[in-house]
C-alpha cells in the first residue's frame, strides 16, 4: 500500500517543508538530534519526524530517502518514535568528505545505543525498511530499493499495540541540508517467520 504523506503528522515539525501525495522535502534545522543518556551524558530530543500510526503487528515500512549533508552529524532516515524514552532512528550520517555512517540507534528506556558501518560520503540516496512482528523489530538497507540487507533486529520493550512510525532528518551541529523522501510503502511483513531452532517453551 503506498502512503499518502499528506496523511502523515509532524512530531515537532520544522520550519521549512513541502508535502505531496507521495514526496516529502525538508530543510533541516540547526542543533537538532536524537539521543538519550548513553556515553555522552546528554539528552536531545528534538529532531522532527513525520509519521503514521498502526496497531497492525505484522507489516514492513519502506522509504527512499536522498540528502545533501555536508556537515558532520547530518542524518536522514528511518524512525519509530514512541515517545522521548523509546524510539528507533536508522539513518545515513555524513561524518566527513570520506566516510559517512549508516547507523542504527535503539533507544529503551531512555538509553541510547547505536551500531554503524563507515560508508563512502559520495552515496546520496538510501533506502530503508522497518519491519514488524510484535514488539521485535528488523531494520535493512538497499541501494536499489530492491536487494536488501539486514542492519539490526532490535526488541522495544515499551511498543504496544499501537507505534509510531516515518521519516526523520536533523543537524546536530550548525548546518542545514535537504532531504527528500519518497517511495514510501507498507507491505506484508517482510521480514519472514524464523525457520530454524524452535523458540524456548518459556518466552517471557
Amino acid at each position: 500500500m503506498k502512503i499518502n504523506a499528506k496523511t502523515m503528522k509532524w512530531t515537532r515539525a520544522p520550519k521549512e517543508y513541502a508535502i505531496t501525495e507521495d514526496r516529502v522535502e525538508m530543510l533541516t534545522e540547526p542543533h537538532t538530534d536524537l539521543w538519550q543518556r548513553t556515553y555522552y551524558h546528554f539528552r536531545n530530543d528534538n529532531a522532527p519526524a513525520l509519521q503514521m500510526e498502526t496497531e497492525e503487528e505484522y507489516f514492513s515500512f519502506i522509504v527512499k530517502t536522498d540528502y545533501d549533508t555536508k556537515t558532520r552529524y547530518d542524518q536522514s532516515g528511518v524512525i519509530m518514535y514512541l515517545d522521548s524514552d523509546n524510539w528507533l532512528k536508522a539513518a545515513m550520517e555524513y561524518e566527513n568528505k570520506e566516510i559517512q555512517r549508516m547507523g542504527c540507534v535503539v533507544t529503551n528506556d531512555g538509553y541510547s545505543d547505536w551500531s554503524s558501518v563507515d560508508v563512502d560520503a559520495n552515496i546520496k540516496s538510501m533506502w530503508f525498511r522497518l519491519s514488524r512482528r510484535g514488539k521485535d523489530f528488523c531494520v535493512e538497507n538497499s541501494v536499489d530499493g530492491i536487494n536488501f540487507k539486514q542492519m539490526r533486529i532490535f526488541h522495544m520493550f515499551n511498543a504496544e499495540k499501537k507505534i509510531s512510525f516515518g521519516v526523520f532528518a536533523c543537524s546536530a551541529e550548525n548546518s542545514v541540508f535537504k532531504a527528500t523522501f519518497t517511495d514510501m510503502e507498507v507491505t506484508e511483513c517482510k521480514w519472514l517467520a524464523h525457520d530454524g531452532q524452535q523458540p524456548d517453551e518459556d518466552l517471557s
